[in-house]
């Protein structure tokens, strides 16, 4: 069992009751998100919803999610013994992005994700940035920014999910 969060950081409101409904799916439970208006869109909503699950919980989240079109969201997930922590960011314009975290929620870039980086960016520095910052999320943190901060201060309610 593992634990993360769902931020829904923006979302129109006819999509609501389908992302209340897509999260019950997921997580076995009903689902009553608590939506706030969305101060950097009109008609957008946000919520956060706190969720306790199994290891597949959070690939699981974004995988129902990102076909909802004009939704941006991030899921974060914990790591455990056996698998390492998440976090996915999704925008209607640059789709998902999944990265591992640590325990204190840093990306972790692995050998393999490096290396692809280096041989992308050959011998050019300002290709080998570019490629650091995609392999570290950072188009899509300059997307969601904006709607991360007009979120600050919305309260959280967590679920526990009974097995």
């Amino acid at each position: 069992m593992t634990q993360g969060v769902l931020f829904i950081h923006s979302a129109p409101r006819a999509l609501a009751p389908h992302i209340e409904w897509a999260a019950h799916g997921v997580l076995g439970m009903p689902v009553r998100l608590r939506w706030e208006t969305q101060p950097a869109g009109r008609g957008l909503l946000r919520a956060e919803l706190p969720w306790r699950g199994g290891e597949e919980t959070g690939a699981r989240l974004v995988s129902v999610l990102r076909s909802m079109g004009d939704v941006r969201f991030e899921v974060t997930q914990e790591s455990t013994v056996h698998a390492d922590g998440a976090r996915w960011s999704c925008t209607p314009d640059l789709g998902v992005h999944h990265a591992a975290t640590d325990t204190a929620g840093n990306i972790v870039l692995t050998e393999d994700h490096l290396r692809g980086c280096m041989e992308r960016a050959g011998l050019d520095p300002l290709a080998m940035r570019r490629e650091i910052g995609i392999a570290l999320g950072e188009p899509w943190d300059e997307d969601l920014e904006i709607y991360r901060h007009a979120g600050e201060g919305v309260p959280m309610r967590w679920l526990h999910r009974v097995s």
